[in-house]
């Protein structure tokens, strides 16, 4: 058996067992995805964020679709480098914290207990990434628990 196809057998084996702990499926992911991204556009923190750069929702949703699809089932969908997009984001720990509060408040609010904690386990390990990378690009390095406090602008 070629590597290739054992790698595949294994991520469908685990998607199988994503789904069938879960209830994880496209459309509870969309329904998820753009109550969420309702709330983000209202939020006072991190709505100017995205609303400043997002000027077409239905593109930027259809990329959501397929990289929550790859970070919750595994599905290899998501074809893109979030952390070269996130870089240059006026971003630090507050807007990561107010994303994580609505994500998994959206969670628990559209999915099944199961999904719900899926997806908010995962977004808690994006946010840290994410977090951790930005800072990093701003030249400070982490320790363990810390977090990333931008300087006020002046």
């Amino acid at each position: 058996m070629s590597e290739a196809r054992d790698a595949a057998e294994r991520r469908a084996r685990a998607t199988a067992e994503i789904v069938a702990r879960t209830g994880i499926d496209a459309a509870m992911i969309e329904d998820l995805t753009r109550r969420f991204y309702a709330k983000v556009r209202e939020d006072t923190l991190i709505g100017p964020v995205f609303n400043a750069r997002i000027t077409d929702w239905e593109p930027h949703l259809q990329r959501i679709f397929a990289f929550w699809s790859s970070v919750a089932l595994m599905s290899g969908a998501y074809r893109g480098n979030p952390m070269e997009l996130h870089l240059p984001l006026p971003i630090d720990a507050a807007h990561f914290d107010r994303w994580l509060a609505l994500f998994g408040e959206t969670a628990r609010e559209t999915c099944p207990p199961a999904a719900a904690e899926h997806f908010v386990d995962r977004a808690r390990r994006i946010a840290q990434s994410l977090e951790m990378g930005i800072a990093a690009g701003q030249g400070v390095l982490l320790g363990k628990d810390e977090r990333f406090r931008r300087e006020p602008e002046r």
